[in-house]
């Protein structure tokens, strides 16, 4: 278990993370990375140029900057999580580092980094407006930040409301999804320019395959179910819940925010 001083999201998230460390491997749904290539499609690696990927989880985000010629480093704040990382980029023949931190307190210099990312893992951060703070900090002039994390619709509040719920029952260390319109105000306030900012809807496939991920309790799997059953019209239409082959789908507002900060003299 991680030995660094947490605050109780942070220490909820760390335990959970490191207990289910093994459920986020080459199956994981995240293993697929066809939106980080789409997000990144205008973004080159330079000579020596640097990423970091904070939360790294299962490590697909960093392996597939490793794959793109990015010098990696790979955070989370679950060492399991890290311990997989590094196997599963051993066996790809990819070099990386890792490094234990919570992503409100990055243990870097400033000016650091040429690409930040973070990929579906801020809503169980403890404080994005820190997160963001510190990613501006640790990024070069001209580097790059890039967000794509579950959100919630705008002026949707129904919604909203039953997508938290659920969450929560379904993984206790879920923090809190934010909308397109939060995560644009905490970006602005660090002085970074918005390139790309927009919400897709990702296909859930399974919500039992998400039970099992989280290990959520009986007791939870049961609240989650009854909340699907008698889910209103509206989250019913906006979240395109359905069952499919017996399974429960439902489609998650995804958000991918990419920005910039300010350069420093001529482009790179």
């Amino acid at each position: 278990m991680s030995q660094l001083p947490l605050d109780p999201t942070q220490s909820a998230s760390a335990a959970q993370f490191d207990r289910q460390s093994d459920r986020y491997g080459r199956s994981h749904i995240l293993a697929d990375t066809g939106d980080l290539a789409e997000a990144l499609r205008d973004v080159r690696p330079g000579a020596e140029a640097t990423a970091l990927d904070v939360a790294t989880g299962g490590g697909h985000a960093a392996l597939f900057l490793a794959r793109g010629g990015w010098r990696v480093t790979a955070g989370d704040i679950a060492p399991r999580m890290l311990e997989n990382a590094r196997r599963l980029a051993a066996e790809a023949g990819l070099e990386i580092d890792t490094r234990l931190f919570p992503a409100e307190k990055m243990p870097f210099a400033d000016a650091t980094f040429d690409l930040v990312t973070a990929r579906v893992a801020p809503h169980h951060f403890s404080s994005p407006a820190r997160f963001v703070a510190e990613a501006a900090r640790v990024l070069r002039p001209g580097g790059h930040f890039l967000v794509i994390d579950g959100s919630v619709p705008d002026d949707d509040p129904e919604t909203e409301a039953w997508l938290h719920s659920v969450e929560k029952w379904r993984d206790p260390s879920h923090g809190r999804f934010l909308s397109r319109a939060a995560w644009e105000a905490l970006v602005r306030r660090q002085h970074l320019t918005i390139l790309r900012s927009e919400l897709r809807p990702r296909k859930q496939p399974d919500l039992h395959w998400y039970f099992e991920t989280a290990a959520t309790p009986e007791e939870n799997r049961a609240r989650v179910l009854e909340a699907v059953r008698t889910a209103p019209a509206k989250v019913r239409a906006t979240l395109r819940l359905a069952e499919e082959d017996g399974r429960i789908v439902w489609w998650w507002p995804m958000l991918t925010l990419l920005a910039r900060s300010a350069t420093a003299g001529p482009s790179r």
